[in-house]
C-alpha cells in the first residue's frame, strides 16, 4: 500500500507532462499552419455558416399552372469586396532569438569584472541579451499582409488576411474557398 502511494505522484506527473507536451505540439502545429483552420462558424455571430433560402420568385405562368418554383439557396461563401488595405504584421518570436541573445549577452557580461561583479555582469548580460535577441527576432519576422473586407451574400461581414496583394477592388464579386478569395 505504501508503494502505491509512493508511485501515485510520479505517475500523475508523467500524465500531466505528456498532456502538456501534446497540447504544446498541437499548438505549434496550428501556429505553423500544419492544421487546417476552423472555417465552420461566422466570426461575427458565432453561428454555423449554412445556406440561406430566399423567397421563391413567382412568374405568372407558373402561378397560373399551379406549379411553385423552389427557393434558390444563397451562396454562403459569396460576397462583394468592400475594401482592401495593407497591414503590418508583427513577427511572432520562436524563442531562438532570446536564447541566442542570452548566450551572447552572458558571454559578453562574463568578460567584465572579477568575483561577484563578474557573476552579476554575466546575469545582467544574459537578461539584456534575452530582451535584445527577442526584439531582433521579432523585427526580422515582420511581414506585410493585406486585409480584405467583404460583405457576404447573407448580409454578414468577413475580413480575410492575404499574404500577397490581390487585384481586388471595391465592388468585385468574390467567393471564399478554403480561406482564400477567388473571383466569382
Amino acid at each position: 500500500m505504501y508503494e502505491h502511494q509512493k508511485r501515485f505522484p510520479q505517475s500523475m506527473i508523467w500524465i500531466v507532462a505528456i498532456a502538456v507536451v501534446l497540447f504544446s505540439v498541437t499548438g505549434m502545429a496550428a501556429l505553423m499552419g500544419w492544421l487546417p483552420p476552423s472555417m465552420g462558424f461566422s466570426s461575427q455571430s458565432g453561428t454555423p455558416l449554412t445556406p440561406v433560402l430566399t423567397r421563391a420568385s413567382t412568374n405568372h405562368a407558373s402561378t397560373q399552372s399551379g406549379q411553385r418554383e423552389r427557393a434558390q439557396p444563397i451562396c454562403a461563401n459569396c460576397g462583394v469586396i468592400e475594401s482592401t488595405r495593407e497591414v503590418a504584421v508583427a513577427g511572432d518570436p520562436s524563442g531562438l532569438g532570446a536564447a541566442g541573445g542570452a548566450v551572447v549577452g552572458g558571454l559578453l557580461g562574463n568578460q567584465i569584472g572579477d568575483g561577484k561583479g563578474k557573476q552579476i555582469a554575466t546575469v545582467l548580460g544574459a537578461v539584456g541579451g534575452v530582451m535584445a535577441g527577442n526584439e531582433v527576432e521579432k523585427r526580422m519576422k515582420n511581414s506585410t499582409s493585406y486585409e480584405v473586407a467583404m460583405k457576404m451574400a447573407d448580409g454578414s461581414h468577413r475580413v480575410i488576411m492575404e499574404p500577397i496583394a490581390g487585384n481586388w477592388r471595391a465592388g468585385d464579386r468574390v467567393k471564399v474557398v478554403d480561406g482564400k478569395i477567388i473571383a466569382n
